[in-house]
């Protein structure tokens, strides 16, 4: 064997290697986001570096953080337990991947079918109404699950 078979061999034969270490971090459960379980908010401060400052509600808590990067985030909270709304504002956009969890997916998926260059984006679909805008240094969003808004609570309280 020379030395360029040799080193096919070993390109070939890592390639699967590599991929079986790179699946289970891609198998990562999401953290307290959209439509999850607030017990795990505390991961998401940690994956913000932020504390969390809670306000009760009549109907929800409301667990708000503060980013590295400047930006609020707020998961509204039932008392299901369960993650209803989320909001954030900011100099920058937080990590919509953490705060939308498998909803990310979706609104990305929805965000490059309407591709503009200037302008809101507003998704209003069965499941899912999320708002964003801004521009530079002044970003706001919001995303809530309609049915998952709990009974006297309105949309607008999500801000």
């Amino acid at each position: 064997m020379n030395w360029i078979t040799t080193s096919r061999i070993i390109r070939t034969q890592s390639f699967p290697l590599g991929i079986a270490l790179l699946v289970p971090l891609l198998a990562f459960p999401a953290m307290a986001t959209l439509g999850g379980e607030a017990a795990s908010i505390q991961q998401d401060a940690s994956h913000f570096k932020a504390q969390i400052r809670m306000t009760q509600k009549q109907a929800y808590v409301v667990h708000e953080m503060q980013t590295a990067g400047g930006a609020t985030v707020r998961e509204y909270v039932s008392s299901s337990g369960k993650v209803f709304g989320v909001a954030w504002e900011g100099p920058v956009i937080p990590d919509l991947q953490q705060v939308l969890g498998s909803y990310f997916a979706r609104f990305q998926a929805t965000a490059q079918s309407r591709r503009r260059i200037y302008g809101p984006l507003v998704i209003h679909e069965a499941g899912l109404v999320l708002e964003s805008t801004g521009h530079m240094t002044a970003y706001r969003g919001t995303a809530y699950i309609p049915e998952m808004l709990p009974e006297g609570v309105h949309s607008d309280a999500i801000q």
